[in-house]
């Protein structure tokens, strides 16, 4: 049987919902969405860019915790409430996907609380060891 392993961001919510922030089973990493609170000091920015970034830098870490990085992302789901929204993260995107350039799809929906503009979610495959 495959081990599962689970990465945690530190996250109250994790705990009191009953989710991880990644789940690693052989080669693929599963990346819950996720959003662009700074968890070191519990603030979102308001400009979508911004969280775009420190939504990246979550990922970033979740995905070290797993053996990976951005640039073993295979696949990757955007959810984004207001469309307007979504250009002005396109070079966000690009900066941390642009080697990996995964499959992608975005929706429109809302998400847990006005004050987040955008949430990604995004699967890995981890790097073949040398």
């Amino acid at each position: 049987m495959t081990e599962r392993r689970l990465i945690s961001s530190g996250s109250k919510f994790e705990e009191e919902i009953g989710y991880s922030r990644a789940v690693v089973i052989g080669d693929d990493v599963w990346v819950s969405g996720t959003t662009g609170y700074d968890y070191t000091t519990m603030t979102i920015q308001p400009d979508v860019a911004a969280q775009a970034e420190q939504t990246f830098r979550n990922i970033a870490a979740a995905l070290a915790q797993a053996g990976a990085t951005l640039d073993d992302v295979v696949r990757v789901l955007f959810i984004v409430p207001d469309r307007a929204d979504w250009e002005p993260c396109w070079p966000v995107v690009k900066k941390y996907l642009g080697r990996a350039r995964p499959a992608s799809t975005l929706i429109h929906a809302g998400l847990q609380t006005d004050a987040m503009k955008i949430e990604i979610e995004v699967t890995a495959r981890l790097p073949k060891k040398a």
